[in-house]
């Protein structure tokens, strides 16, 4: 698969420099940027190869590569999720996806749940997308900073959540309590549905609480990566105020 831009193939070099197979650099660059980006490579053992820039173009058709272009493989998605879980510094922050299978969906998600904090996107294996060339780029580096968890059964994984003193809480407009009036733990786990469908009954009825997003508008309801960010930026805020 092709990663490109400064931001995924930078971390896809710190995370996983042997998945790196080629790298190329737009050959007109001699900046800052692109020089660190080299000596990154470098210390990593991948050589960066500089090559014409139309030859990105060509590679990138229509993506903004930013001269910086790699070929590598694939991220796998985690399948240990006890083992990540055991391995937390402080309060777990996850978030659950019911039945999204776009891939454009699953990287903006996997990218506000990075920029939110998140330790983890958890995913059924036989309704959820996979992490597809098209997430990847879509995330621009989070598929790389947030692990990607597939899991045999859902509404299982949220028993296994509860179990573990982390809160679990779904989303659904039609809830009667909202965002802004729900008690929120340190530990917690948000579970959206896909937009249209939204969560499954049998996942729906596990979760501790379910709660709706505010609307002021005349739409009904939000993209799934968009309701993403809103929750997770919730608990992210609340963790990040200081008690007087």
């Amino acid at each position: 698969m092709l990663i490109y831009g400064f931001h995924s193939v930078g971390s896809r070099l710190r995370r996983d420099p042997a998945g790196v197979s080629e790298l190329y650099v737009d050959a007109r660059r001699d900046d800052g940027r692109i020089r660190d980006l080299i000596t990154l490579a470098a210390s990593v053992g991948v050589v960066a190869r500089p090559v014409p820039a139309a030859r990105l173009d060509t590679l990138c058709p229509n993506g903004r590569h930013q001269g910086v272009v790699a070929m590598a493989s694939a991220p796998e998605p985690v399948t240990d999720l006890d083992a990540l879980l055991d391995g937390l510094q402080g309060p777990a922050l996850l978030l659950l996806l019911d039945g999204v299978t776009d891939p454009r969906n699953l990287g903006a998600c996997l990218r506000v749940a990075d920029g939110a904090g998140a330790h983890a996107v958890i995913a059924p294996k036989d309704r959820a997308c996979s992490l597809t060339d098209v997430a990847v780029r879509t995330a621009a580096g989070a598929a790389e900073n947030v692990p990607y968890v597939m899991v045999t059964n859902l509404a299982r994984t949220v028993a296994e959540l509860q179990d573990r003193d982390i809160r679990v809480i779904g989303t659904a407009d039609q809830s009667e309590v909202n965002l802004w009036e729900v008690e929120l733990t340190p530990a917690t786990a948000w579970v959206l549905g896909a937009e249209g469908s939204g969560l499954r009954r049998l996942v729906r009825d596990r979760c501790d609480e379910v709660v709706s997003i505010p609307m002021a508008g005349s739409v009904e309801s939000l993209n799934v990566a968009v309701a993403s960010g809103i929750v997770l930026y919730e608990s992210f805020r609340r963790r990040s105020v200081k008690a007087p």
